[in-house]
């Protein structure tokens, strides 16, 4: 490979990007405006549950239930109904997730000691918002249950009621469990594999359409110093885009980087360099500049958002699916962007997902090359 070569690809390549503002405008917007969008409107967390109560009890022991409620921030009272009728009608129009209803005996059976029972009904259309909701409810009551139980036992003994568990519960690494802590590390993953991708997925086939592949055959170019020369002009834009979200992340989101910026600027170029040849290896196989897009559109966008763990559990997965996981880049950089901004580990935890990356890049560009030089012949 000869470095002289080389730099006159990158430079011939860099000096096509410059000439096309508006496609350089949008590879470094875009980055933007993918993180901003789904930084925003992606969220897995579930509070401020709309909710509704229908109280036929209206005593002291169901308003101090319903006061549990209203505490949580958990939950959000829309207000209160007189019929089941009003609840199926909220959740009927999408207007509420939750009903309350307290029965007419509700306080009578407490007073006895006898178990009384509370309606919560759910809206089930997005079973896991659903299932989420019905546990912060029965943690509601349970906490409440309890309380009877030990003002109960007070009255009646004069002994305190202990818990027979009593939990200490600290959480690592996300202790305020907000999920957009989670999903801008993983929406950088994603926002560079696709960006990286249609970069490079019409470069090639863009010779071929425009005939100035013809050219570059009558040059003492060699397939390696093509692929590699276009690689580094696209890695330049590349970098640009991952420096943006880095520091989008941290100063609009506020999403702790307690790692080192030294392992993230290196991962993120060899995850950079592997997607930016998968690209070219694209626009090789596709002569079709059309064709090329909708090849890397599919390719990266799909895998990344659906197969790298990065909203859909992996071990959930069915096997064949978790198998197909392995090969995904995405996969190991969204743990590497896990690890570095939310644990702060090093390479000495996150070795493995390094080396299949520095694997991968390499894989792909010998391909790549091999592959333009059997077009090429």
């Amino acid at each position: 490979m000869n470095i002289r070569r080389l730099g006159a690809m990158f430079r011939k390549e860099v000096h096509h990007i410059v000439r096309d503002p508006r496609s350089l405008g949008m590879a470094l917007a875009m980055p933007l405006l993918l993180l901003l969008l789904f930084g925003y409107a992606l969220s897995l967390d579930v509070d401020r549950i709309p909710t509704l109560i229908y109280d036929l009890d209206r005593t002291a022991m169901s308003r101090q239930l319903i006061s549990q409620f209203e505490g949580s921030r958990y939950f959000d009272i829309r207000g209160f109904v007189d019929d089941n009728k009003a609840i199926e009608d909220g959740i009927d129009k999408s207007k509420i997730l939750m009903g309350i209803v307290i029965p007419v005996d509700f306080s009578e059976k407490l007073g006895a000691g006898r178990q009384a029972g509370v309606q919560i009904l759910l809206d089930g259309s997005d079973s896991n918002t659903a299932s989420i909701a019905k546990g912060y409810a029965e943690s509601v009551l349970r906490t409440y249950s309890f309380n009877v139980r030990a003002d109960a036992q007070n009255r009646r003994g004069g002994m305190n009621l202990v818990p027979p568990i009593d939990p200490r519960i600290r959480v690592w690494y996300n202790s305020s469990l907000e999920s957009r802590n989670y999903i801008v590390p993983g929406l950088i993953a994603v926002i560079l594999m696709i960006i990286a991708a249609l970069l490079t997925s019409m470069t090639i086939a863009r010779e071929w359409e425009m005939g100035t592949m013809e050219q570059l055959m009558s040059t003492p170019l060699r397939p390696a110093e093509i692929v590699l020369g276009k690689m580094l002009a696209y890695f330049t834009v590349g970098i640009a885009d991952a420096v943006i979200c880095v520091v989008v992340g941290v100063s609009v989101f506020h999403v702790p980087l307690r790692g080192s910026l030294l392992l993230l600027g290196m991962t993120t170029c060899i995850f950079l360099s592997g997607a930016l040849f998968w690209g070219i290896l694209i626009s090789v196989i596709a002569k079709s500049q059309l064709l090329a897009f909708q090849m890397g559109i599919l390719s990266s966008f799909l895998p990344a958002m659906m197969l790298s763990g990065f909203i859909y559990a992996i071990d959930t997965m069915p096997v064949p699916i978790r198998a197909i996981t392995y090969i995904v880049p995405a996969r190991y950089f969204v743990t590497i962007l896990n690890g570095i901004y939310l644990k702060g580990v090093g390479l000495s935890i996150l070795w493995v997902e390094v080396l299949f990356l520095v694997v991968y890049a390499v894989v792909i560009f010998v391909i790549a090359t091999r592959k333009l030089r059997a077009k090429l012949a």
